[in-house]
């Protein structure tokens, strides 16, 4: 079944966790781009901030206070986009929680938040599209992580939300696919990006976080769902590093627990003491933090020859060819010599 997305110019889009970080940036993009957006998110200042952003350099947005932890309010958002615009053309779902802790302090009621927020969110956000999106057609695109395929010390709440977020979307694009549904389900699993949330999370940790490097900077996840906006894709890592740790766990899971072990507890410990437990905004919204960046720009990397190949068919396609070609030049060399 072919499925054919609009330009983002002429699209409705729907951006829940718009409030900072990845979401802040996609909404400000796809509205530089002609997209008419509803900002979906608990932070209020964040979401007042960016829609006066975003009409200031004219473009058309609203935004709409709502937890994704919560159906209700997530339907609602999908309602009243639907009644101001007509209808939606594009669902991104970033929202998302983080909790630094490891599994002996993780309280009970954390897992279940944290698996509410970005497992569940990210399954509300689906059902409450869904509706709009059946018979136009249209995208689902869902903010994930390369923790999906493998996750880090300390984070064994967020990779397992994670990991259940691509096992929904690995069963939802096989039932729309049966029942020729024409919506595009994607899934952007971003590596190590600097945004806020290493701020804004809660950690349980005597110091505060950071990424394993390389870290990539949000324009990278940014390109990728602006992408995926307008060409059907399936899976789509942001952050050539990302790529790395998929294919790692591909070829040895034995080997990247070693991998892991070796460089997942130093490469997230800094010299920054945590003064006590901060609670973060796992239970409530931290609206110092509505950014777009985190505290790691100096040693983030601007560019990723990874997400420009793949998200360029035409540069691909070349790509391939000119393998092609050297390949067989190599073959036809070494038969001559034969000869």
């Amino acid at each position: 079944m072919k499925i054919n997305l609009k330009p983002i110019s002429t699209q409705v889009i729907v951006v829940f966790g718009a409030s900072s970080g990845i979401g802040r940036l996609t909404a400000l993009e796809l509205a530089k781009k002609g997209a008419k957006i509803c900002a979906a998110a608990r932070s209020a200042e964040g979401l007042k901030s960016l829609v006066a952003e975003i009409e200031e350099h004219g473009g058309d947005a609203f935004y709409i206070l709502a937890d994704t932890a919560d159906f209700e309010q997530v339907r609602n958002v999908a309602e009243k986009t639907v009644e101001r615009y007509g209808r939606i053309d594009s669902w991104i779902h970033c929202a998302g929680a983080f909790l630094f802790a490891p599994f002996t302090e993780t309280e009970p009621e954390e897992y279940e938040r944290l698996i509410e927020v970005n497992l569940l969110g990210q399954i509300y956000g689906a059902k409450a599209a869904f509706p709009y999106l059946e018979k136009r057609g249209g995208a689902l695109i869902h903010i994930s992580s390369v923790e999906a395929w493998r996750t880090v010390p300390f984070q064994s709440a967020y990779g397992a939300s994670k990991h259940g977020i691509y096992g929904f979307l690995q069963a939802l694009r096989v039932e729309f696919a049966h029942n020729e549904i024409p919506i595009a389900v994607t899934q952007i699993m971003p590596a190590a990006i600097n945004t806020p949330i290493y701020d804004k999370g809660r950690n349980k940790m005597p110091f505060k976080p950071r990424p394993v490097p390389p870290i990539y900077h949000p324009q990278i996840v940014v390109d990728a769902i602006l992408y995926a906006a307008e060409n059907p894709t399936k899976d789509l890592v942001a952050g050539g590093a990302g790529l790395g740790v998929v294919a790692a766990e591909r070829l040895s899971p034995a080997l990247t627990d070693w991998i892991t072990e070796k460089v997942g507890f130093t490469g997230q410990t800094t010299d920054i003491p945590n003064p006590g437990e901060y609670d973060g905004n796992l239970f409530e919204p931290v609206g110092e933090f509505d950014t777009i960046e985190g505290r790691f720009s100096d040693e983030q990397l601007e560019t990723d020859p990874y997400r420009y190949y793949s998200t360029r068919p035409n540069v691909r396609s070349g790509l391939l060819a000119a393998g092609a070609i050297i390949g067989a030049a190599f073959i036809w060399k070494a038969l001559k010599n034969k000869e």
